[in-house]
């Protein structure tokens, strides 16, 4: 009698493949889908990073180059409130030297000497504040300048409301040279005109609303 026919009633009963279970370590998964990348273990994945409202535009890796111009605008704009700021200084302490030596020249009230020296001290004041006005603006442009790399929705909104206001400024000053037919006075206020009007636009523009509300850590 052998064991080993198959077909022997008495025989040990044939062995069995062990059946697949699951394994150990990591839950079985079913095979992904075509066109679904794997997921992998460990971590939870990390969602899409999200556009900005009103847009798929992602984040902006470098500024716009429309709020890069702004931004060279603002310099320059600076540069010229700074020169204009310490040609009013100087008008200043020439019109004080004036009035100051007409005022040493008066014998009595009546003199016209005396009335001269009062006006002259009140112009001096009147172009220092002028100079300092000057000097504020320029200082203004020069930190918007500096914080368009970092700045929020406050550089943003600051920037767009001083290039309104100076290109109102230009606008009219360039009614005034316009007036007097002069071609020399058309061409400085039509600069300030486009510089105002390129550092307003800067910050509204999509490019630029993208820039200033991009995530910073």
């Amino acid at each position: 009698m052998s064991f080993g026919d198959p077909n022997n009633p008495y025989g040990p009963p044939p062995q069995q493949p062990p059946a697949a279970g699951p394994g150990y370590g990591y839950p079985q998964q079913a095979p992904p889908q075509p066109g679904v990348p794997p997921q992998g273990y460990g971590y939870p994945q990390q969602p899409a990073y999200p556009g900005y409202p009103g847009g798929n535009a992602m984040v902006p890796q470098s500024m716009p180059g429309l709020l890069v111009t702004a931004r060279v605008f603002l310099y320059i704009i600076s540069a010229v409130q700074i020169l204009a700021g310490l040609a009013w200084l100087y008008v200043a302490a020439f019109v004080n030297d004036v009035s100051d030596a007409a005022s040493d020249l008066d014998s009595s009230s009546d003199d016209p000497f005396s009335s001269l020296g009062d006006a002259g001290n009140m112009a001096a004041g009147v172009i220092v504040v002028l100079a300092l006005i000057a000097l504020g603006l320029a200082t203004l442009s020069i930190v918007l300048g500096v914080k368009f790399g970092k700045g929020g929705q406050g550089v943003r909104i600051t920037t767009v409301i001083y290039g309104a206001l100076g290109t109102i400024v230009g606008l009219l000053m360039l009614f005034v040279g316009l007036d007097t037919g002069m071609a020399s006075a058309v061409i400085f206020p039509l600069l300030w005109v486009v510089f105002g009007g390129i550092i307003t636009a800067a910050p509204v523009v999509p490019s630029g609303t993208a820039w200033f509300n991009r995530p910073r850590y």
